[in-house]
């Protein structure tokens, strides 16, 4: 496989806090690829230097191209769709609405897209007018991922998506993600602090202390790491 998304030495700094150091990290197309670590590790730092949501050095690449450190949304006019951490959602706007705003990026009729995120995520379509603020936790965040799908994005970053998230509303988020990758190819960069579930969905992964790559391997090389499991998988 090529490589879809290239780090190759990405820093950030949040004044005089340095949060990401000599980053080097690669995503296949067509692959999950899961970033682990502590809260402060680094990981909402790196996938908002990928969005352009945080000043960064060292090169970016999508597709062998470098991104440049525009805003975020010419970042996401080239394929790359965000989903934060805490969600995002327009809570004052309803689901329909929220969904239509996904498709920001994007030209034509959007009827299609609707009836393909329906069919990952059925319950949208009756709370089409509800709004956003009022549904569940869960349901936010799969509100979240719906709107990011509407972009049609070649790279979906995934930010803590089981923040908050009940055991079960977790591993159906986690299935979801799985089941778009398996049936339209999306590439996938997520990065969970549950790295039991985060390794199951992912093939690989890359572990991450105060803002360096400490760790890289495939999931069950992670996952048989001595040091892995116990900071991590607690076992």
């Amino acid at each position: 496989m090529s490589a879809l998304l290239e780090l190759e030495d990405v820093g950030a700094r949040y004044g005089p806090v340095t949060a990401l150091r000599g980053v080097n990290l690669q995503v296949d197309e067509g692959e999950i690829v899961a970033v682990l670590g502590a809260n402060g590790a680094g990981k909402t730092t790196l996938l908002r230097s990928i969005s352009g949501s945080v000043r960064r050095s060292g090169v970016v690449r999508l597709a062998g191209r470098a991104v440049g450190r525009g805003s975020p949304d010419g970042v996401a006019r080239l394929g790359i769709a965000h989903v934060p951490e805490g969600r995002g959602t327009f809570v004052e706007l309803t689901v329909a609405e929220n969904l239509r705003l996904g498709a920001y990026t994007r030209r034509g009729a959007i009827k299609d897209d609707l009836a393909r995120v329906h069919s990952y995520f059925p319950w949208l379509d009756d709370r089409s007018r509800q709004q956003a603020g009022t549904l569940s936790g869960g349901e936010q965040q799969m509100l979240a991922l719906a709107r990011a799908l509407m972009q049609r994005p070649r790279l979906l970053l995934l930010d803590e998506p089981s923040l908050g998230l009940a055991p079960l509303l977790v591993a159906e988020v986690f299935r979801i993600v799985k089941e778009l990758n398996e049936r339209e190819g999306t590439t996938v960069l997520v990065a969970e602090q549950n790295a039991n579930a985060a390794l199951q969905t992912a093939g690989r992964a890359y572990v991450l202390e105060v803002g360096e790559v400490v760790l890289s391997g495939s999931s069950e090389e992670l996952g048989a790491d001595d040091s892995v499991r116990r900071t991590y998988l607690g076992y």
